[in-house]
């Protein structure tokens, strides 16, 4: 029988690094014989990408009902598990996701104020027990991660997408949710701190790995 492979999940706000980490952490369980897939939420098949779009769509002609957002968000959970995620598991497949559910407890719920029951009864009814075998929690202060998030727009001429607009006090209950959910899964959730240089910071993704690989 086939071993189900490993569902790794990289988590973290705004400007805290993750696509530049993702694509590290891609080469390091490649570099050690993996197939890896690497997809990211909401996102990772054409439809959920297409979900996506309305999400980050900072147009304010109609402002998106909170409710909405959380079903769009789970709706596009459906389908990237269904077409991307249990399919490479099955086959043995390490799958690294850029954001998972714990992001929808910490912007639709910690950001939002959603109550986190409404959010785990459709955690509960799409996901149906499959949950991250490892959590990376990049964490870092929220005015720092904002300096970051300017940067990066300012050398790629980008504009910010409809969370990224966002108030401070928003981003600030964003961080405290998620740190919220690492205390309470230490075991799965492995918070780093993303204020440091990059190379001390995949140093620690790094060993997290090699750890999770060693104990699977």
């Amino acid at each position: 029988m086939q071993r189900r492979g490993r569902f790794i999940t990289l988590e973290g706000g705004e400007g805290v690094g993750k696509s530049t980490n993702l694509a590290w952490i891609v080469e390091h369980l490649e570099a050690r014989g993996l197939e890896v897939v690497c997809t990211r939420e909401p996102g990772g098949t054409p439809r959920a990408e297409a979900i996506r779009g309305l999400l980050i769509d900072p147009a304010a002609d109609e402002p998106l009902d909170d409710d909405a957002e959380l079903l769009l968000v789970f709706a596009a959970r459906a389908q990237h598990l269904a077409r991307v995620v249990r399919p490479a598991l099955a086959r043995g497949a390490w799958v690294v996701c850029d954001r998972f559910t714990d992001a929808t407890f910490a912007y639709q719920g910690g950001g939002r104020g959603i109550p986190a029951a409404r959010i785990a009864e459709l955690e509960t009814f799409v996901q149906q027990g499959l949950a991250p075998d490892l959590t990376l929690l990049l964490d870092m202060p929220m005015a720092a991660a904002q300096r970051r998030l300017e940067g990066r727009l300012e050398r790629s001429g980008g504009q910010r997408d409809r969370f990224e607009r966002e108030r401070g006090e928003f981003f600030e209950a964003v961080r405290h949710a998620y740190l919220a959910r690492a205390a309470a899964e230490p075991e799965r959730i492995a918070v780093v701190d993303a204020e440091r240089a990059l190379d001390e910071v995949q140093a620690e993704l790094g060993r997290l790995l090699d750890a999770h690989l060693e104990a699977s």
